[in-house]
């Protein structure tokens, strides 16, 4: 009997998908991280990502069209700023109601316009189809240099781990509208720390985290009083909300002093894979923890 998608779980899901890859020369990364990474140049890869926005899940139809739009270009390019790169070109396609106004469309690529002219992103095609919800899909490309791109994959036990803002409540205060993709702190960190693994927290702390541990086979420990929380945020919410969009990245521990002294947050360490998650709590006691956050199934 085959397994429903709810049975899955969305990376459940993924991890079945990644067999059916197709064939081609010079695959660097595929499935698994932030972005695909493939060849361009002699000193370059080439980052490839894409986020698929739906009206009830990610906005709602009465969310300011402008914003919707920001967001959903946002998305894109903080998968491109989790790998140390900076974006470039995005092919943008729409799922339109036609009962949906003109002027509702235009601000939304108003929205979207802003913040590519802002990132210096070119939007240079994509499709529209009619359906039944507001739909949109950005593809987008970035560049990286091959000894800056940062993979999920390179964390190691005595590293320290760190995020780039406060974390949970995103949904509720409007942060997951509003938020400003880290291309700056990342380039700032490739350029200075090289971190041993990255990503961006789009499914919650504890999942995204879980994707590094995975990816890396090390297992971490998180302090509860240094995770930095938006303004009314209890623990839960900053574990397992989603969307925050900030950056969760790890480096060796004699680069640390740098990092505390440019607003980064020092939340935890890498340990052995046998470990797992946990937490330490005010009193110094370990607890471990699930690794679950937001899923689409």
């Amino acid at each position: 009997m085959s397994l429903r998608l709810s049975q899955l779980g969305e990376f459940g899901l993924i991890d079945l998908l990644r067999k059916y890859k197709g064939s081609g020369a010079g695959v660097i990364k595929g499935i698994g991280d932030d972005t695909a990474v493939v060849p361009l140049d002699a000193k370059r890869y080439l980052l490839l990502t894409t986020d698929m926005l739906m009206e009830g899940v990610h906005f709602e139809r009465k969310t300011p069209p402008r914003l919707i739009g920001r967001k959903a270009l946002a998305c894109s390019i903080s998968d491109i700023a989790a790998m140390g790169g900076r974006p470039r070109y995005a092919l943008v396609s729409l799922g339109v109601p036609g009962s949906l106004s003109w002027a509702f469309v235009r601000d939304l690529y108003k929205g979207m316009d802003a913040l590519a002219r802002k990132f210096g992103v070119a939007v240079v095609g994509g499709d529209t189809v009619k359906s039944a919800r507001l739909v949109i899909n950005v593809a987008l490309t970035g560049e990286v240099n091959k000894t800056d791109v940062v993979y999920r994959s390179g964390a190691r036990p005595g590293d320290l781990i760190f995020v780039t803002g406060p974390v949970g409540k995103s949904l509720s205060t409007g942060w997951h509208l509003k938020f400003a993709p880290r291309v700056k702190q990342a380039r700032y960190l490739v350029e200075h720390i090289k971190p041993t693994s990255m990503t961006d927290i789009s499914d919650g702390l504890a999942a995204d985290l879980g994707h590094i541990l995975e990816e890396s086979k090390v297992g971490a420990v998180l302090d509860e009083k240094k995770i930095p929380r938006r303004a009314g945020a209890n623990l839960r919410q900053a574990l397992y909300d989603g969307e925050d969009f900030e950056l969760l990245f790890t480096v060796p521990r004699r680069k640390a002093a740098l990092l505390r002294r440019n607003k980064f947050y020092l939340i935890g360490e890498i340990v052995p894979w046998s470990k797992g998650l946990l937490l330490r709590d005010k009193n110094q006691r370990l607890t471990k923890i699930n690794i679950q956050g937001y899923t689409h199934f």
